[in-house]
C-alpha cells in the first residue's frame, strides 16, 4: 500500500522549534517521526557555578516557562544543601506558579490552540444578535453583548478586507474539519482578543512578588519579597489588596469565560474523545506543597503513576527510575548508545549525525532529533494536565473528581474520553479552574499568617558555603503547566559539578528508544488519527497542540562565544 510522506516544519503557535513527520495511509497517519531543531546547552552550561545563582540562569531555559525551572532548581539545591524554606515563602512561591498556570493555560487555549477548532474567517457572516444570545446562556460574563460582538466582527473584516490578516495568517480556513457554526466561531474570536488583555493585567502578581515578568526574582532558602503592611517599599496592605484583585480576576475569566468557551466548543467535537490518545502511561510529579516542600502527603495535586489507563491504582513515582536515551537523538554517551542514564550520571554531548539540508527526510535518518528519550522503569510517559488529571482523579482528588464528573457529565461521555486529543485539552481547563479557586485559599493562609505577626520569607540556614559538605547532591521535582518537570544538581567543593534538566516536552517529544518505542507525541499521532487532506493537515495540529510543546526547555540553544550554531534555509 502507498503511503504519503507528510512534513510539518516548522509547527507554529508553540515555543521553540518542532518538524513533525508522517506517514498516511488512506486518510489516517500510519507512522510519525517528531523532531527538536535546535541543541540544548543549558547544563554544559551551569557546571562550575554558584547553586545559590543556579535557579536565575535555568530560568532563562524559556520566557514562556518562566518561573517553573527556577522553582526546579531552587528545589534542588534546597534538596541538596539541606535548607528548609519558612512557610511564607512556601506560599508566595505556590501564588507566583499558580498565577503563571493560569496565564499560561488561557494563553495556550486561545492563541495557541483554539485556531484548530476555531474558523476565524467564518465569523464573519456570524449574526451578532445571535452569537451574544449563545453567549448569554454560557455564562453572565459582562462583555457578551450584541455590539461587543458587532465590534470584534467589524475588525475582522477589516483584517479580511485588506487582505493581511495579521495574527490570523496562514490559517486553514474553510477546512471540513471545522465544525462550530458561525455565531460560536465569532464568540471565540472575541475572546481571544480578550485574553490578550487580561493576562498582561493577571500577571503583574509576577511584578509585586518577584519584582518583574518574566523572570520574576527568586531565593534560595525562600523568596526575595520582604513584607511590612506600612512600608511602601514592601509587601504591604495596598500591595494585598492589589493581589486579591488579580486573583478574583483571574477566576472570573477563567470561570465565566475560559472554561465555558472550551466545554462550549469541545461538544462539537466529541469525535476527538477517541482520536490522539497516544502512550497508555501518564506520570505526575505532584505540585503546590501546601505547608512544607517536602511533605508529599501536603501537594495540591498529588504525584503518581497511572500504567496502561487504569485509573484503579495509582503507582508510586520514584524520581531513582527515570533513564535518559540517545540511540536516536543527536547525542552520544560514553557507555554506548543503548544505555539508559539517570540524571546524577546524565551526560550532555552532542554528536550530529542528521542529513545535511532541511528538506531531507529525518524519518529516513537512524537519528533525528536532539531531545533524548527519558523513561520511566522502562516506560514512555506522557506528562502534563492530563496525566495531572488522571493521577488526581484515579488517587480520589474530591476537587478533581467533581470537576472531572462534571465535564463528563455536560459532554455525555464516560472516563475513557479522557485518553484522547479532546481529554488532553479539557484536562488542561479543568485544572486551570482548580487553580484558579485554590489560589484564593493560599491568599487568605498568608494575610492569615502576616495578620498573625509572622512577615518572614527567607531562611538563612546553610546560607553560608562554609557549612557546605565538600559534596552534595539533590533532586528538585516541579509539575509545570506542561507537565513534570525534574533538575538534578551535583555540588562538588561548593560549586556546581553536574547539572540535569528533564523537561515536560522531553518527556513527551521523545523520539524513539532502543526499544523501538515511540514517544507520546509520536505514539498521539498514530492513534486513529485522520489526515483528511496533507496538504493542510490541521488534524496533526490539534493533537500536537494538546500537548502544549515548549522544544526551547528541551533544547535550548546558548553559545556563550556568539559563534554560528547552525544554519537553516528555508526553501
Amino acid at each position: 500500500m502507498a503511503r504519503t510522506k507528510v512534513v510539518v516544519d516548522p509547527i507554529t503557535r508553540i515555543e521553540g522549534h518542532l518538524r513533525i513527520e508522517v506517514q498516511e495511509e488512506n486518510g489516517r497517519i500510519a507512522d510519525s517521526w517528531a523532531s527538536a531543531t535546535q541543541f540544548r546547552g543549558i547544563e554544559i552550561i551551569m557546571q562550575g557555578r554558584d547553586p545559590r545563582d543556579a535557579w536565575a540562569f535555568t530560568q532563562r531555559i524559556c520566557g514562556v516557562c518562566t518561573v517553573v525551572h527556577a522553582v526546579a532548581s531552587l528545589r534542588a539545591v534546597e534538596d541538596a544543601l539541606d535548607i528548609h524554606i519558612p512557610p511564607n515563602a512556601n506560599t508566595i512561591r505556590n501564588l507566583v506558579h499558580g498565577m503563571q498556570f493560569i496565564q499560561d493555560h488561557v494563553i495556550h487555549f486561545y492563541h495557541l490552540h483554539a485556531l484548530d477548532w476555531v474558523d476565524v474567517v467564518s465569523a464573519l457572516s456570524a449574526d451578532p444578535a445571535g452569537t451574544a444570545a449563545i453567549a448569554k446562556q454560557l455564562s453572565p460574563w459582562p462583555r457578551n453583548s450584541e455590539t461587543y460582538f458587532s465590534e470584534v466582527q467589524q475588525r475582522v473584516a477589516k483584517f479580511v478586507e485588506s487582505g493581511q490578516l495579521g495574527i490570523f495568517t496562514n490559517g486553514y480556513w474553510g477546512h471540513p474539519a471545522y465544525k462550530l457554526p458561525p455565531e460560536v466561531n465569532l464568540l471565540a474570536v472575541a475572546h481571544y482578543l480578550d485574553a490578550l488583555d487580561w493576562q498582561r493585567d493577571v500577571i503583574r502578581l509576577h511584578t509585586i512578588f518577584g519584582g518583574k515578568n518574566p523572570h520574576p526574582n527568586f531565593l534560595v532558602g525562600g523568596m526575595a519579597s520582604a513584607i511590612n503592611l506600612s512600608d511602601t517599599q514592601t509587601i504591604n496592605a495596598e500591595s494585598i489588596t492589589k493581589i486579591r484583585d488579580m486573583i478574583a480576576k483571574a477566576r472570573q475569566y477563567v470561570e465565566q469565560v475560559y472554561f465555558t468557551d472550551l466545554v462550549a466548543i469541545a461538544g462539537f467535537y466529541k469525535d476527538w474523545a477517541a482520536i490522539g490518545g497516544g502512550v497508555p502511561n501518564y506520570l505526575a510529579c505532584g505540585e503546590f506543597p501546601e505547608t512544607d516542600v517536602r511533605d508529599l502527603s501536603s501537594l495540591y495535586f498529588p504525584r503518581g503513576i497511572v500504567l496502561d489507563r487504569d485509573l484503579s491504582t495509582v503507582h508510586e513515582y520514584d524520581e531513582s527510575k527515570v533513564r535518559e536515551y540517545v540511540a536516536h537523538s543527536w547525542y552520544e554517551y560514553e557507555g554506548g548508545e543503548d544505555v539508559g542514564l539517570h540524571p546524577y550520571e546524565g551526560e550532555t554531548t552532542p554528536s550530529y549525525l542528521g542529513p545535511k539540508t532541511p528538506w531531507e527526510y529525518l524519518q529516513d535518518q537512524d537519528r533525528y532529533t536532539w531531545m533524548k528519550a527519558p523513561r520511566y522503569d522502562g516506560r514512555p510517559m506522557e506528562v502534563g494536565p492530563l496525566a495531572r488529571m488522571l493521577v488526581a482523579y484515579a488517587s480520589g482528588h474530591e476537587d478533581v473528581v467533581a470537576l472531572v464528573n462534571e465535564v463528563l457529565g455536560r459532554l455525555q461521555v464516560g472516563p475513557e474520553a479522557l485518553f484522547s486529543t479532546l481529554g488532553r485539552t479539557a484536562a488542561r481547563g479543568i485544572e486551570t479552574v482548580l487553580i484558579a479557586r485554590r489560589m484564593e485559599k493560599w491568599m487568605e493562609d498568608l494575610v492569615t499568617r502576616i495578620k498573625g505577626g509572622d512577615v518572614s520569607t527567607f531562611s538563612g540556614e546553610n546560607w553560608d558555603p562554609s557549612s557546605w559538605p565538600s559534596s552534595a547532591q539533590g533532586y528538585g521535582y516541579c509539575d509545570a503547566p506542561r507537565g513534570a518537570l525534574g533538575h538534578w544538581v551535583q555540588i562538588q567543593d561548593g560549586k556546581i559539578s553536574r547539572y540535569q534538566c528533564v523537561v515536560p516536552s522531553t518527556w513527551n517529544c521523545s523520539p524513539r528508544d532502543p526499544e523501538g518505542q515511540r514517544g507520546p507525541y509520536e505514539e498521539a499521532l498514530v492513534s486513529n488519527h485522520p489526515l483528511v487532506d496533507p496538504q493542510r493537515p490541521i488534524e496533526i495540529l490539534r493533537t500536537i497542540h494538546s500537548f502544549d510543546p515548549c522544544i526551547a526547555c528541551g533544547v535550548h540553544v546558548l553559545d556563550a562565544n556568539g559563534d554560528l550554531v547552525t544554519e537553516v534555509r528555508v526553501q
